[in-house]
């Protein structure tokens, strides 16, 4: 069977077409907006697409009481916590979707900071490192000479300091708990790498013809949790942080994407598409019990030590 070739810049443009999809409300499953769970219960941060655009918002792990936290460009996506708990990294577009800038914020909604800006090129996919003080993104544009690039960049967490890894090409930084870049390749299919920040040492995880993208490291550091089309359609894989015991834990008909770990690396939640929106998925690490937690919902991140003051405040501001 011929292998559908899938990239998460695909992902990204299947975001675009269904932002016209006419939906007026965040939808959740089996909750209520207004229901407030303790505070240290908040461990997922997402977007989702409602009345006013792409939006950020926070949930806990049972996909219950959503709080928004953005409504900056119209279309705010791909957020990350910073390690600290208090800043949000996300991106938001501009100049008619054509240019993409990193931006910041607090998670209390508040001090927005736009860290990029560069007309026509798409900055997605912020990380924090482990200490919180450099960011790295994905960078995408076309090159009138090379074709379309894929780079991945630094940054420190204020915007200073931009420069790329110029030895890596590909997307989906993830910062390592040692300081590490986990990433996917462009050279060829999609494979999942790990090197050092300044690029060097590259160690190739995946090897094969098919595309792997989007991987995401558990909180022990022993695992890591991808995609992959190996098998036909996008489903969720796992692997050891080596790059061994490579296995397939989703069977869907759809395709699933975007995987993270819940906070205790027990489970993994992911996005599956259907007809009309993007469902988020939980399920044990090895595949078993699924269950649905958010309906229109995507580009999922781990919330670590969420800022209690700050999540205190941002209650405050829902309707």
């Amino acid at each position: 069977m011929r292998r559908k070739r899938f990239t998460m810049t695909h992902s990204i443009r299947k975001l675009n077409r269904l932002a016209f999809l006419p939906l007026f409300v965040v939808l959740f499953s089996g909750c209520q907006i207004n229901k407030q769970p303790m505070l240290s219960s908040y461990s997922i941060v997402y977007s989702s697409h409602g009345a006013n655009g792409r939006e950020i918002y926070l949930i806990d792990e049972n996909g219950e009481s959503g709080l928004k936290v953005t409504s900056q460009t119209g279309y705010d996506g791909y957020p990350s916590v910073s390690p600290d708990g208090k800043r949000i990294a996300f991106y938001g577009k501009y100049d008619n979707r054509k240019t993409w800038s990193i931006h910041s914020i607090n998670v209390d909604g508040e001090n927005v900071q736009r860290l990029t800006n560069v007309k026509n090129v798409w900055d997605s996919a912020p990380t924090w490192s482990p200490d919180g003080e450099i960011i790295a993104f994905a960078r995408e544009y076309q090159d009138p000479q090379k074709g379309w690039q894929e780079e991945i960049w630094l940054m420190n967490n204020d915007g200073s300091n931009q420069r790329q890894i110029k030895a890596l090409k590909g997307r989906a930084p993830y910062f390592l708990p040692d300081g590490k870049i986990l990433f996917h390749s462009k050279t060829g299919p999609s494979q999942i790498c790990i090197a050092d920040i300044d690029g060097g040492n590259l160690i190739k995880l995946t090897n094969n013809d098919a595309n792997d993208w989007s991987p995401k490291v558990s909180p022990d550091g022993t695992q890591i949790v991808f995609v992959s089309n190996r098998d036909g359609n996008q489903e969720i894989y796992t692997m050891n942080i080596d790059g061994s015991q490579q296995k397939r834990i989703t069977f869907n008909e759809t395709d699933d994407w975007g995987p993270i770990w819940s906070d205790d690396g027990s489970k993994i939640l992911f996005t599956s598409d259907s007809i009309d929106s993007l469902v988020v998925y939980k399920v044990n690490k090895d595949g078993s019990s699924k269950e649905k937690i958010i309906n229109n919902g995507s580009q999922l991140a781990r919330v670590k030590n969420l800022n209690k003051h700050s999540l205190e405040k941002l209650i405050k501001t829902q309707p």
